[in-house]
């Protein structure tokens, strides 16, 4: 994510010392070296996170926090591997009189995930193949809840409230336009097999992310863990398939591309793309997951300056060009 407006409130330039509300994405008691307790955490808000460590931590003192509390710190950042963070200070639970505006803290999808939601699910009603209908509205139904406000992920791209279905409805965009030229080269591919893969293919991340009111992840659940939303989804398409009575055609083809999406066993996926469908639904997935970690990366940077390095995107430094698609305009 981008830079914490947190970290822009300088209260001490000499010490680089900051001081303001943000929002505990995780917390969790730690001991070091010398066998004293500490806090780690991965503070939050709309704008960006940041790892920070409460040291020398005594619970009669500071007090308890769990994920998803607001609260208002003092600290001071530091440098530590090349990325910044926050030794805290000063600590304490937000109170009634704060009057925290909570739309600066919690990073949200530009659109809101509802109308995403109805935007998929009526598209889906329009299809042709009946079983991919069928199948695909099942299951968003049965999740729709969770899919209009889960996060895409804990920590990388479109880790935000409403994330998940923002993913989804930016790789269908992309699915159409590949679609609407390879069709024309290749008459067999099948767009509604692509836009089920698509618009099923996290589905799983309804019950892999432990999701908290405020709609960000606090952690993985047990299941997500132990098995992975990309061999849940399957299961869950499987399942689904036997309730609706789809065909095992039907069925296997989902299902694999929900276990290729990923496109290699390095990233998570048992089986490489094995038909054109799949290949799509698996490069427009790299693709969205990418340029998000990019952009979201340069948020915070200057022209000409290059980004911290991008774990997500095997420790890049990204670089900030400054042209933009205002410099092709017409005349």
């Amino acid at each position: 994510m981008g830079r914490m407006k947190l970290l822009s409130n300088i209260v001490n330039n000499v010490t680089n010392q900051v001081e303001g509300f943000c929002l505990i994405k995780n917390v969790q008691l730690k001991v070091n070296v010398k066998g004293a307790e500490y806090l780690d955490f991965t503070l939050v808000d709309a704008d960006g996170e940041i790892n920070a460590k409460l040291w020398d931590y005594q619970s009669a003192v500071h007090g308890s926090y769990g994920a998803g509390e607001v609260i208002k710190i003092r600290g001071t950042i530091n440098m530590y591997r090349d990325a910044e963070q926050l030794k805290i200070e000063r600590i304490r639970h937000m109170n009634p009189n704060d009057d925290v505006d909570m739309s600066k803290l919690v990073a949200s999808s530009p659109v809101d995930g509802e109308k995403l939601y109805q935007e998929l699910y009526d598209f889906v009603g329009a299809f042709k193949q009946q079983e991919l209908s069928r199948l695909t509205r099942y299951l968003l139904r049965e999740n729709r809840e969770k899919l209009e406000c889960y996060p895409g992920a804990m920590r990388m791209h479109h880790a935000v409230r409403g994330g998940l279905m923002y993913h989804t409805h930016t790789m269908l965009q992309m699915a159409r336009k590949a679609v609407e030229i390879y069709s024309k080269l290749y008459p067999e591919l099948c767009d509604e097999l692509v836009y089920t893969g698509v618009i099923l293919h996290d589905i799983a991340k309804t019950i892999e992310l432990d999701v908290g009111e405020l709609g960000l992840a606090n952690a993985y659940t047990a299941e997500g863990q132990l098995l992975g939303h990309i061999s849940m989804g399957m299961a869950m398409v499987e399942q689904a398939c036997a309730e609706l009575s789809i065909s095992r055609e039907t069925a296997n083809l989902v299902s694999h591309i929900l276990l290729s999406h990923h496109g290699i066993p390095e990233y998570g996926s048992p089986k490489m793309p094995m038909f054109p469908e799949a290949e799509i639904v698996s490069a427009v997935d790299t693709l969205d997951a990418r340029l998000y970690e990019m952009f979201d990366a340069l948020n915070a940077v200057e022209v000409g300056k290059f980004s911290e390095r991008v774990w997500g995107l095997e420790n890049r430094q990204i670089y900030r060009h400054g042209y933009s698609l205002s410099d092709h305009s017409s005349d």
